[in-house]
């Protein structure tokens, strides 16, 4: 392998490992923004509770799916 070859590998592997950090670092800042609004919503209507309960879990689960899946593009770009 020349040096070339070798450089470019490695900075494949660090965009890898960047890009997945970046992936949780962004599906935890957008489940805390979720959680964040849930509770100031909880303290100005707590009748709705349920309501706003579901629709929560829902869209944390959507943020961490497309977490996850931009994690596991990140690793079979650093397997390949």
């Amino acid at each position: 392998m020349s040096v070339l070859n070798i450089l470019l590998e490695g900075l494949g592997q660090l965009g890898a490992g960047i890009g997945a950090g970046l992936a949780a670092i962004g599906a935890g800042i957008g489940i805390g923004n979720i959680g964040k609004s849930a509770l100031e919503s909880l303290a100005r209507q707590p009748e709705v509770g349920g309501d706003i309960r579901t629709n929560m879990i829902i869209a944390a689960a959507l943020i961490e799916g497309v977490a996850l899946f931009a994690v596991v593009v990140c690793m079979l770009g650093l397997f390949q």
